[in-house]
């Protein structure tokens, strides 16, 4: 899952829906699981999957028109329980970019420590995005996360999103908290021999 961000421009998958919890992203029964592969297979479960396990045609994952690595969710995504598996499936269904007006903060962490970024945006835009990607469901948004802008490239419309520093030098050089740590390891011991 670690990958290196710059620039990503994608067609997008759109969940106009408020308040989508992490219970709804991940179900709790999936949270046995220690290791973050196949999460992906059970992203919004209950909503992808009837009782059989069948595919529920209407919902947008299921739904071949459309399609790309660009989430795009209704304000307050990620609420609920601080459960990091809801990232995990998240990234491990293909989603890079997760676009909405407002995140939980702990979700919101969680992508970033998993390669997600997410990206927060005016409730104007979010809306305009929405009808840009329901009018033509190849409509591409553009990320660009050294210039930390997102732009609808079906309207050109741009805004600029907010990032910690940190977490932007890890996203870009595809670092997480250990690499960055092992990468800076000789300034640490450096450091801490300065200052005994």
């Amino acid at each position: 899952m670690k990958q290196k961000f710059n620039i990503i421009r994608s067609t997008c998958v759109p969940l106009p829906l408020e308040n989508v919890d992490t219970d709804q992203i991940i179900p709790a029964r999936f949270l046995k699981a220690t290791d973050k592969e196949g999460f992906g297979d059970n992203l919004f479960r209950d909503w992808r999957y009837d009782k059989e396990g069948r595919p529920i045609p209407d919902f947008v994952l299921n739904d071949p028109t459309y399609g790309g690595c660009i989430l795009v969710a209704g304000k307050n995504f990620g609420s609920g329980s601080s459960r990091e598996h809801a990232a995990w499936a998240i990234a491990g269904y293909g989603f890079r970019v997760v676009i909405s007006s407002f995140f939980a903060d702990i979700h919101k962490n969680n992508e970033l420590n998993n390669f997600v970024l997410p990206v927060v945006v005016s409730e104007g835009f979010l809306e305009r995005l929405f009808l840009s990607i329901d009018h033509d469901h190849q409509t591409e948004v553009e990320v660009d996360l050294p210039h930390q802008t997102v732009t609808n490239m079906a309207t050109g419309e741009s805004e600029r999103f907010d990032i910690n520093g940190y977490k932007k030098h890890c996203l870009m050089n595809g670092l997480d908290d250990i690499d960055f740590l092992l990468a800076n390891k000789q300034k640490t011991e450096q450091w801490e021999r300065q200052n005994k």
